[in-house]
């Protein structure tokens, strides 16, 4: 092992380093939610602009995967290259883990609130709970899940009422709060087969391929809409279009590069500064929205069983590894 390389060991499995490097991860995944609000703004793109939002889509991911392919050939000097074995399993992941679950999640996106966004997009989060307990012998749901599991959902459900004149009211629609759901289901099935694939490729490598693919899929859908597709697109609309692209490949790599060095359960923990910046920094800059006190409650019991749920889950490793021992 070279000089390099025995530092970049020592930094990132650095305990600081690494929750420094955890929470801006998350802080760039949480951007995404008023990014996206303000593209749609800036592109004066209406809700029901299917195709649109399909292109926007794909031409993020796409140029994501791009990044990503040059980063992993020029900075990390590592091959992309990959077994044809491997294409048919990374092609369904992109299916499920980009082209279904950002399918569902911008065009719901469109009919939901940057805020409200950012916390049922934690969905998902604990669905891969609940799916683990019954796919792995060795995950199963203790006490401690179960709690962070009904706190999450209690911040999920509360974040869908709203007060009215007569009272709360339940305010979701399939087209908005359904579409989140249904992304929180695909990057489930996406988040399983990642796993499977990754204890044999570089996960980085992984997520650039499924981001190739899901991000063609993508726009292969949108190629019959296309003449009816008209963008009014300005320097604002491109620097933000860049920066989510960058934001995707950024955070994956930072996060699969942490996954590498540390114990998943201890890196996974800060996920719930994920709905925690997508919230407060889509109240600051769009200025149709706020955190009041409903929101923050619900924000705070999504991130509480985050939380609780990954602490649960890094206890469960650490005890099963000293079982071994």
């Amino acid at each position: 092992m070279d000089d390099c390389t025995l530092k970049q060991d020592i930094l990132w499995t650095n305990p600081y380093f690494a929750a420094v490097m955890a929470v801006i991860a998350c802080i760039l995944w949480g951007s995404a939610f008023p990014v996206l609000k303000v593209t749609y703004a800036e592109l004066q793109m209406a809700p029901n602009h299917i195709a649109g939002r399909v292109l926007l889509a794909g031409g993020r991911f796409f140029l994501a995967s791009l990044m990503l392919f040059f980063f992993l050939q020029f900075v990390l000097k590592q091959s992309i290259a990959v077994e044809r074995r491997w294409l048919k399993p990374l092609f369904f992941l992109g299916l499920a883990q980009t082209g279904l679950q950002y399918f569902f999640f911008y065009n719901g996106l469109a009919f939901t609130g940057g805020i409200k966004g950012a916390i049922l997009n934690s969905f998902g989060n604990f669905l891969v709970v609940i799916a683990a307990h019954f796919l792995y012998t060795d995950d199963k749901l203790n006490l401690g899940k179960a709690i962070g599991l009904i706190t999450g959902f209690a911040g999920i459900f509360l974040v869908n009422w709203k007060p009215g004149v007569t009272g709360f009211t339940w305010d979701m629609t399939f087209r908005g709060e359904g579409f989140l759901i249904l992304s929180g289901l695909a990057s489930v099935i996406g988040t399983f087969q990642a796993k499977k694939l990754a204890r044999d490729l570089n996960p980085v490598v992984v997520n650039a391929y499924q981001l190739l693919f899901g991000s063609v899929l993508l726009l292969l859908s949108a190629v019959p809409s296309l003449p009816r597709i008209h963008f009014t697109t300005t320097p604002l609309f491109w620097g933000l279009f860049v920066y989510s692209a960058f934001l995707s490949a950024a955070a994956f790599s930072i996060w699969y590069t942490l996954l590498r060095y540390n114990k998943a359960g201890e890196i996974t923990l800060y996920r719930f500064m994920i709905p925690v910046s997508g919230a407060i920094l889509s109240a600051f800059f769009l200025p149709d929205e706020s955190l009041n006190p409903s929101v923050l409650i619900a924000l705070a019991l999504v991130a509480f069983g985050i939380g609780a749920v990954n602490y649960w889950q890094k206890n469960n490793i650490r005890e099963s590894a000293e079982g071994e021992m």
